[in-house]
Order: structure tokens, then C-alpha cells, then sequence
């Protein structure tokens, strides 16, 4: 049955069945649903929302903490959507702006809730299943009382599309050929054919009947320092603040042409100032992980030898980042582990990450925090951190490691790869897990979970050229001579004769 549904609902629906913990098999938590399809990258419901009373921002800001939800059949809502789509599809294909309609029938209370909010629902429904509702035509919505404001409008909309087109063109070939990364660069197209749909909104003839390029008088104004580059990173950074100021005017001048239009900008707007998080912070860690490959989480009751002696032979034998993961210590004395261990790093040269606890990160001046699924948000942790520290999360599926670079992770764990000594887990993600992961993004990713001298061949085979352990260094008689072995069989991996 979900063959005949459009790529963006099926993305929303297997979002929400990953992500939940909650309800029946075959069943759906409409809140979730609604949330994920609002998150969706098309971003064609929150367009058909805003168009009728209610933004994206109020829904999340007022909705999705509301007690209240209900659990819907996933195959009900599907079917329900197709039979609603076969109107205007001779296939019958479940796009999002059926889902949402069929999810808003299905749950009268969350129907309710919207309205309450602003939502006319019975437009919504008109407009959806295309009933004849007062919609203004192109030519209304682009009325001008003189034909010089049309031809001014128009060469502003030309001139800041050609300038967005080009940026994003730019920071395509950087995150494909600088960063090498295939889910920033599938990002950048996305909004590129997206930007490229929303202008095709335009009347026909608009743009290009109004470019006037030889009596233009910028293009022989030039600014101190517009030929100046020092780096592709630079050229990157430029062309992100290009793009952002480009749709900017797109939506403002777009407001005079069509209301939809230049909502459907605004959105592209905001997943820009994203994409600069992601792509700048993504760049400086890429360079700051460069060279790291050994990857030790510790906690001084696993450990056979002292836990200072343990930092200091094992970064002899190559070890570049060590965390510190106490789960028993109440906050005092895991306060005052952390600034020993800050200090054993510190002598030791190498990088500290504070397993889940940010606020002890920065006060015993860490170099980063590493977070589960289920600890804070990254963007939370930020705000506690600032832009310096590190950030690291754990990822157990594609969708998470998405998640995890979109939301501006400094690098990821990917597994578990083995069965740990260490730590139980739900579930295992296994060596196919990470070959997919390793392949998704170009973020330093550090392959965890069983990695022991055994393993490590199996793990580097599928891609691995990073790794963190814990018993392989905890458990072991001489940790540097364990650290060694493993750092020199990633070595070479990264440099092969």
C-alpha cells in the first residue's frame, strides 16, 4: 500500500515509527505524525497551513506539548488518503497535503485544537480537494497601478534569483568536492530544485522580460575586497551570507507579486541559516578531528589500572580523545572526577569529551560534550557550551545521523557495531548500519560498540577510520601497547603503502 505514497509521506511516517517508543503496532501517534510532516523537507504542509491562519512556529510552539493524542491506524490513514487523492490522481498518490487532510479527519481533537489556534479548516479542506474557494488569480495577486513598479519588481526578483541560484551552485561543488559530504550536498540540491518551484509560482515572463543587464548600474560598482578569497571555506562562508540576503529580498519584494510565493521563500530562509550552522561548524571540525582515529571512553571502575595511568599510556600508544562516562557518581564527586581528568588529559595532550553532562563540560573546560538519543537536544547543549566545545551524538540509525548533522553534531558514534563488553543495548545496528552511515555524511564519524583488536579488521572493511573502544584500553594489562595496535591498524588504513 505505500508504494502509492509520495516520498515525503513516507518519509514522515517511518520518522515517527522510529522515533516512538509509544503505541501498537501498525499504529501512529497523530501529534508525532503532524510534527514530522511540518518538519518535512517539501515543507508543503506548512505552507498549506500558514495559507490557511496558522504558521509552523504556533503549532510547534503551542502544540506539541499538549497531553492530548491519539493513535491512528497507519494503513487506515494511507488508504483513507488515496481514496481522497484518486479525484485528482488517476493513481491515487498519497502526497502530504492528503495525509494532512486525512489525518485532520481522522482526529476530530486535534482538528479541534488547530482551529482553536486560528486554522479554518473548512478551507483548508476546500482547497485541498480543490473546491471553489475565493482564490485570487495571478493577475490580481499581481496588480500594479504603474507598469514601472512591475518592471522594478521584476528586475529585483530576477537579479536575487540568479544570485541564490548561483550561491547555492557554489556551495554545492563546496560540499560535494571541499567536504566530500553526500547529505550536505543532496541538502543544497534540494533547495536548489526547491527555490527553482517556488519561482515557477512567478507569472510567465516576469523575470526575464524585465532584466535589464546593460543599464544596470551595479555591475560596474565594485567593493573593497570583492576579488578577494583565501580559502574554499571562505568562498563557502561568502556565498552563505549571499544566499540568506538573496531570499531575503525574494520574500520581501515577493509579498508585492504573491503571498504564497514569498512564504514558501521564508522557509527556504530559515533552512538556509541551517545549512551555515552545518556546513562552517561542519568545516573547523573537520579540521580539528582530522588527524584523530582512536577514541577512548573510560570510567575508573572498569578500568584494571589507575585511571590517570590509564590516560597517560594509552595516549602514548596513540589515543587522541578520551571521555569520561561515570553513571554512578552523584554530581559532586563526578564534578571533581571531571577536573581531574581534565588535568590527566591536559598532561597527556589530548582531547576531553564529558559523556551526557554539558553544564559539567564547561565548568571544568572541557573540550566538547558526547550525547545520547536521549539526552538534550544539540541545540540546547550549544547554549550551554557556546560555539567552541565539541559535540558529539550517538547514532543508531540513518535517520538519526541525518538528524545529527542537520541539527550541527561536531561528530557522531556510529553503532553499536559488536556486541559491547561494557554496555548492554536494546538493539543491535550492526556492520551494515555502518557501512551506511559512513557513506551518508563525510562528519568525523567514530565507529563504536565491541571494537577490540578481533574486530577491528571488520569494522575498517565496511569503511571504519575511526573507532572508540572502551574495554579494549579499560581491560587491558599494558593499554599502551593496546592503544598502539589499534591506532596503527586505522594508520594505515588512512595512509595504505
Amino acid at each position: 500500500m505505500r508504494e502509492r505514497c509520495s516520498p515525503a509521506v513516507l518519509r514522515a511516517i517511518e520518522h515517527v515509527i522510529h522515533s516512538s517508543k509509544l503505541g501498537a503496532p501498525g499504529e501512529i501517534d497523530s501529534l508525532r505524525l503532524l510534527t514530522s510532516l511540518l518538519e518535512e523537507s517539501d515543507g508543503r504542509v506548512a505552507l498549506q497551513l500558514a495559507k490557511h491562519g496558522l504558521t509552523r512556529t504556533t503549532i510547534l510552539n503551542n502544540l506539541t506539548n499538549d497531553a492530548m493524542s491519539t493513535s491512528l491506524s497507519v494503513d487506515r490513514l494511507i488508504a483513507d488518503g488515496r481514496s481522497l487523492s484518486r479525484e485528482h490522481d488517476a493513481e491515487g498518490t498519497v502526497t502530504s497535503e492528503f495525509l494532512l487532510l486525512t489525518l485532520l479527519q481522522n482526529d476530530q481533537f486535534l482538528t479541534t485544537r488547530l482551529s482553536e489556534m486560528g486554522l479554518d479548516f473548512a478551507n483548508l479542506e476546500r482547497d485541498i480537494l480543490g473546491e471553489t474557494i475565493s482564490i485570487p488569480t495571478l493577475d490580481d495577486l499581481f496588480r500594479f497601478d504603474d507598469s514601472v513598479d512591475r518592471s522594478a519588481t521584476g528586475r529585483i526578483l530576477d537579479v536575487n534569483a540568479n544570485r541564490a541560484r548561483e550561491s547555492l551552485r557554489i556551495l554545492d561543488d563546496y560540499a560535494r568536492f571541499v567536504l566530500n559530504d553526500p547529505l550536505l550536498t543532496r541538502e543544497i540540491k534540494e533547495l536548489r530544485h526547491e527555490l527553482t518551484a517556488l519561482l515557477a509560482q512567478l507569472p510567465e515572463g516576469l523575470l526575464i522580460g524585465s532584466r535589464e543587464t546593460l543599464n544596470d548600474v551595479g555591475t560596474t560598482i565594485t567593493a573593497s575586497g570583492e576579488m578577494d578569497r583565501s580559502s574554499p571555506r571562505e568562498v563557502a562562508r561568502i556565498n552563505l551570507k549571499r544566499v540568506q540576503e538573496s531570499l531575503r529580498s525574494l520574500e520581501e519584494y515577493g509579498k508585492i507579486v504573491k503571498a504564497e510565493f514569498a512564504l514558501g521563500i521564508e522557509q527556504l530562509r530559515y533552512r538556509s541559516y541551517n545549512l551555515d550552522k552545518v556546513i562552517l561548524i561542519g568545516t573547523d571540525v573537520r579540521t580539528v578531528l582530522d588527524q584523530t582515529r582512536l577514541y577512548v571512553l573510560l570510567t575508573a571502575s572498569q578500568c584494571l589500572a589507575a585511571l590517570d595511568w590509564t590516560i597517560t599510556e594509552a595516549a602514548g600508544g596513540g589515543a587522541q580523545i578520551f571521555q569520561l562516562r561515570e553513571k554512578e557518581l552523584d554530581d559532586r564527586c563526578l564534578l571533581e572526577r571531571a577536573r581531574e581528568f581534565r588535568r590527566w588529559t591536559r598532561q597527556a595532550g589530548v582531547l576531553f569529551i564529558m559523556n551526557d553532562r554539558s553544564d559539567i563540560a564547561r565548568l571544568v573546560e572541557a573540550d566538547g560534550v558526547h550525547l545520547g538519543q536521549d539526552d538534550m537536544p544539540v541545540h540546547e547543549a550549544r547554549r550551554i557550551l557556546g560555539p567552541d566545545f565539541l559535540i558529539g551524538v550517538s547514532t543508531h540509525n540513518i535517520e538519526q545521523v541525518r538528524q545529527a548533522v542537520l541539527d550541527g553534531a561536531n561528530y557522531i558514534g556510529v553503532g553499536p557495531a559488536f556486541r559491547s563488553e561494557t554496555k548492554s543495548f536494546d538493539a543491535l545496528a550492526g556492520l551494515e548500519f555502518v557501512k551506511a552511515a559512513l557513506a551518508e555524511t563525510s562528519l568525523p564519524a567514530f565507529v563504536i560498540g565491541g571494537i577490540n583488536e578481533r574486530t577491528i579488521g571488520d569494522a575498517i572493511a565496511v569503511g571504519a577510520k575511526r573507532v572508540a573502544v572502551s574495554a579494549a584500553i579499560a581491560c587491558a594489562e599494558d593499554p599502551r601497547t593496546a592503544a598502539r595496535c589499534l591506532h596503527d591498524a586505522l594508520r594505515q588504513v588512512a595512509n595504505p603503502k
